[in-house]
This record gives structure tokens, sequence and C-alpha cells, in this order.
């Protein structure tokens, strides 16, 4: 019986990466991953030639699922990645790993980089308690719903967004939550242009953004 591990990769720069996890990557005997484009430029930046390169994403994953834990129950050893930070939050590899644990396999998780935890701790929000609901819904019907869901008093939410539609979430929330409501918008975490936009949402100024979104709300 082989092993399944849960390896984080980085969420932006490169060198974000533990050695434990390059370690696991040189290991397995198969990278499952969303995108091998991607993750293929993780491999490279590290020398690192996986024996095989498998895309497991959210419209195949339960058609490759038997073959994987087929793999898996003949001994090979598999590293399951996303694009970037920790598999299954907001990232496939669910399904995967609940049929592993059914099934018996041992399942490691090999922890590193996230968004949601890199921005929650430079937020200037309360740390705890702290709930994750993902990606926000694109109908504004919907979002309605969700925001007035997540606006329980003393609660850190923590959100993924759009760049294109961040100026209308606040104007939402601040219909449902009021204008002295605290946000901070993180943008392209760890990277180049790494920037944080805190405050009161009555006294944020926003541009045009550009990149990836983390969003935390308190009230």
């Amino acid at each position: 019986m082989g092993t399944l591990y849960i390896v984080s990769t980085p969420i932006g720069n490169l060198k974000d990466i533990t050695l434990r996890a390059l370690e696991i990557l040189k290991l397995v005997d198969i990278v499952a991953c969303e995108d091998t484009r991607t993750s293929g430029v993780l491999l490279k930046e590290h020398s690192i030639k996986a024996e095989q390169l498998i895309s497991l994403n959210d419209n195949n994953e339960q058609r490759k699922l038997l073959n994987l834990i087929t793999k898996l129950e003949h001994g090979a050893n598999i590293a399951l990645i996303s694009d970037a930070g920790t598999p299954l939050i907001s990232d496939p590899g669910y399904k995967l790993v609940k049929r592993a644990i059914k099934q018996g396999i041992k399942v490691i998780p090999i922890p590193g980089p996230s968004a949601l935890l890199s921005a929650l701790t430079a937020s200037g929000l309360p740390p705890y308690p702290f709930m994750f609901v993902g990606f926000l819904s694109k109908k504004k019907n919907k979002l309605k719903d969700e925001l007035t869901r997540y606006s329980e008093p003393k609660i850190t939410y923590i959100a993924y967004e759009a760049n294109s539609r961040i100026e209308e979430t606040l104007k939402l929330m601040t219909e449902i939550m009021g204008e002295d409501t605290q946000v901070c918008i993180g943008r392209e975490l760890t990277k180049l242009h790494e920037e944080f936009i805190r405050g009161a949402i009555k006294d944020i100024k926003l541009t045009s953004l550009k990149g990836e979104i983390t969003l935390l709300w308190h009230r």
C-alpha cells in the first residue's frame, strides 16, 4: 500500500517551499496536480523530475479517482499538489483524500504556504475565531445571501474574491453589515507587488486592483 501526501506549495514566491515538501516531491512515484504546466515550472525550478505528472482538477477528479486509488493500493506513493498553496482549500483533492481514507490508505499532510492564513496573520483583525468561506459567488443575489450569512459579529471571515468584483462586494457588505465593518484586502500575497489595504469599509479607497485577492472582514 502506498501513501498519499498532501503537499503545500508556494502561493507566489517560489522560495516559499519547505525542505520536507521538496524531499517528498523527489521521493514519490506520481505527482497529481491541477495544471501540469504550472506545476512543471515549480518542479523545474527545484530540479525535480517527476516520474509521472498527472492532471487532477475539478473537471476530471471523479474520472481519475479510481485509477489513482488503484495505484496507491498497488504501492505507488503519490503527492497531491495544487497550483498554489494548500490542496483542498478551494482547490481539488477532497474526493481523492476521502476515498483514500475509506480504503485504508495512509494520508500524510506536508504543511506549508496558505493564502488564507498568511492574510489572516497580517490583517490586523482578530485571529480567532475565524471562518474561511472559500470563493464568493459571482451572482449578486447569491452573494447577498452569502454575505448575510457571514455577518455574525466577533468572527473574522476570510474569502477569495476576483479583483474585478471587489468594489461591488464592498458595496454589498456596507449595505448588509454597515460602513464601520473592518476589512483587509490582501493582494498578490508573497509576490513582488504584495499589498494590504486595511480599515473600515467607509475609509477604503480603491483604485483598479490587479492580481489575486484575499478578503477579510470583522464586525
